[in-house]
């Protein structure tokens, strides 16, 4: 009926009572008691916060799930309500390449890849995410030496090169970002137990290579519209009180960003996982419905639906999907920079 899981309001004012009360502006050795005996590690203070955070929705529908803490542009940690705990490392080098397979004919390359064939640059942000499924709370998932070790040995080989020519291992390589992204997940792997890579090529593009071979593509594209958090079947005063100023009768507007995540069959001899102007394609079309309107007024999927968050990356999930065989594994959607919505194939 109110098409959320839980009002966000909601879970500011509980969260946000743990954050200034234990953790903003506190010397956490001295001043939080947890870590009088354990350090806090980035890693630490995820589950430290997960744990002082669930049982504060004990009494309702939604619990929570996981806790993500950045330390830093170039750090975070996540743990999940299932004890299992990830590190998260970034790492950017520049290089410079040709999209293209040694496999392919020029012929096919050209028609695969079109201008990208062409020598350019891009500066390259990468994460790599350790995981450990059952953290107790003791230091960090991996050595601060190891991994400033092999964040080095990855900048050594990859930084200011042209990759289809200076970089011995991806000779015989496709020079995709798909294919890229699985050499850098072998690569950590020689040095570091990784459980996964992402790579991204652009600010709103990237690959992820998993353990077991897996490869993913994610594309993150924005829309702009209005709407008005407003259910039918409520009283205008419990829409007030549910809804706050979100129920303003004459609505508001939002940039929504929308991160689609596809899997599927990675094709060895070309190196790509999915055509990427498809990709492209298939999003943008399921998307221009929406764009520049009132989603309440001027489309017909919250006639009868509040147009939340999540109903809203409900009513996107099967457009996106159907244009792109079934292949979507998540679907992601930002209201605002703290706003988060996310759907995943089970």
């Amino acid at each position: 009926m109110t098409g959320m899981l839980i009002n966000i309001s909601e879970i500011k004012e509980r969260a946000g009572k743990i954050l200034r009360e234990r953790f903003d502006h506190k010397f956490l050795n001295e001043d939080n008691r947890s870590f009088r005996d354990a350090p806090p590690t980035t890693e630490n203070i995820a589950r430290q916060l997960y744990t002082d955070v669930a049982p504060l929705f004990s009494d309702t529908e939604a619990k929570l799930c996981a806790c993500h803490l950045t330390e830093s542009p170039e750090q975070s940690a996540t743990y999940y309500s299932t004890g299992v705990c990830e590190a998260n490392y970034w790492f950017e080098f520049s290089a410079a390449r040709k999209t293209m397979s040694p496999h392919l004919s020029a012929e096919e390359n050209a028609r695969l890849f079109g201008e990208s064939v062409s020598t350019h640059g891009h500066n390259y942000h990468t994460r790599l995410t350790f995981r450990l499924e059952r953290f107790d709370g003791k230091g960090v998932l991996v050595r601060y030496d190891a991994i400033d070790a092999c964040l080095r040995a990855l900048r050594g080989e990859l930084d200011h090169r042209y990759l289809n020519e200076e970089v011995i291992g991806l000779k015989d390589r496709p020079i995709t970002t798909e294919s890229l992204a699985g050499y850098i997940y072998e690569r950590v792997n020689t040095m570091l137990p990784l459980h996964r890579v992402r790579l991204h090529e652009r600010h709103d593009f990237f690959a992820e290579a998993w353990e077991g071979n897996a490869i993913f593509l994610g594309l993150q594209v924005p829309f702009y519209a209005a709407h008005r958090l407003h259910a039918a079947a409520l009283s205008d005063a419990k829409n007030a009180r549910l809804y706050g100023k979100c129920n303003n009768a004459r609505g508001h507007g939002h940039r929504y960003l929308t991160e689609t995540t596809i899997g599927g069959q990675y094709e060895a001899r070309s190196g790509i996982l999915y055509d990427f102007v498809a990709f492209r394609k298939a999003i943008e079309e399921s998307l221009e419905p929406w764009r520049d309107r009132h989603l309440d007024l001027e489309t017909e999927d919250f006639r009868d639906a509040p147009s939340t968050g999540e109903n809203i990356v409900r009513a996107l999930w099967p457009k996106i999907d159907n244009r792109l065989n079934q292949l979507l594994v998540r679907l992601r959607l930002w209201e605002t920079a703290n706003n988060r919505f996310t759907l995943r194939r089970t």
